[in-house]
């Protein structure tokens, strides 16, 4: 997967002086030095490949280098507490502001920073939808296949998914929910992770995304049983909505916006809420993005603010729907 960053970045870059530099369409601040994007998963997960494809055309909009650093732990709850806890000078940002640790996980558990209070939304980028997905030799080919085996053998559905508490491990909890099974939810550090297991056998079946298992559905390593969105994701219009099989089941996904430190200063959130809308725009990370089947979804800092509370709040809706409670 993350060779198809490589591959899918393969291509000129513009002259330097055809966009550069962003850092000085927002007066009042200028990028002096490098930039840290902490992603709070393990390599080789969407939000990983998603920086990675960030920082592939970083150069064309900043002079400033870009590093793309890994900090999984906690279902993404180290990383971003690491950003919320740095100085607000605009030189740590989060990629993954609004994914499973920020919109599900406070609802569950008591958390150690308050996505709302220790972070500045400055840009939705993307969203990824939940897909559940087997091995090919699996003897499962829908998601009926699956709840029947379950109840008639009386057994229970083991589930890969990427962190405790995220999108997918939300899935999976509302499938067994409206289903009517035991659903066992297994959590990993990151979607590649899950993913391996569930090329191994390991679960009876798994949640991804689509950019995290792109080449192994291409390679038939891998089929797809349903997606978890009230309607067919653009991305793979062939796999059927979970709701279109009979199962109530639809989540946000895994949300992609960019964070910033508590207290960083509008000028700060505003060149980066301008920064992203440029390399959303860019012709180069769209075709990277199609290619990973991984959507563009940009939203300005305002805009995204707003949008996650609503989504917070409706995710909590849910969750009370499904019975789970706040731990002490």
């Amino acid at each position: 997967l993350i060779s198809m960053i490589v591959l899918a970045g393969c291509g000129k870059t513009p002259a330097a002086d055809s966009k550069k530099p962003a850092e000085g369409a927002k007066p009042g601040f200028k990028l002096e030095k490098p930039v840290t994007m902490i992603v709070p998963f393990s390599a080789g997960g969407s939000s990983d490949l998603l920086a990675r494809a960030v920082e592939k055309v970083w150069p064309k909009y900043s002079s400033q280098p870009l590093q793309v650093v890994n900090k999984p732990g906690g279902g993404g709850i180290e990383g971003a507490r690491f950003v919320s806890r740095a100085k607000p000078d605009g030189y740590t940002i989060e990629m993954g502001l609004g994914s499973g640790h920020d919109l599900v996980m406070p609802h569950l558990e008591k958390m150690e920073y308050d996505p709302f209070r220790d972070l500045v939304p400055a840009a939705r980028v993307s969203i990824h939808s939940v897909m559940i997905v087997v091995p090919e030799n699996s003897p499962f080919k829908t998601i009926k296949d699956v709840v029947e085996w379950s109840k008639k053998e009386n057994k229970p559905i083991t589930a890969a998914v990427s962190t405790t508490a995220g999108a997918v491990d939300l899935t999976m909890r509302a499938l067994g929910k409206r289903a009517g099974v035991n659903v066992i939810p297994v959590p990993h550090a990151g979607g590649s992770q899950a993913v391996t297991t569930i090329l191994g056998g390991q679960t009876v079946i798994g949640g991804a995304f689509a950019s995290e298992v792109i080449g192994h559905l291409k390679a038939k390593r891998l089929r797809p049983l349903g997606v978890a969105i009230p309607e067919r994701d653009p991305a793979t219009p062939d796999v059927p909505t979970l709701k279109e099989q009979g199962y109530d089941v639809s989540v946000w996904g895994s949300v992609k916006g960019i964070g910033l430190p508590k207290g960083t200063p509008p000028e700060i959130t505003a060149f980066y809420s301008d920064l992203f809308k440029q390399i959303t725009d860019d012709a180069e990370f769209k075709k990277i993005m199609q290619d990973m089947l991984q959507p563009i979804n940009y939203l300005n800092a305002a805009d995204y603010g707003i949008w996650m509370h609503k989504a917070y709040d409706e995710t909590g809706v849910l969750i009370n729907e499904l019975g789970l409670t706040k731990k002490k």
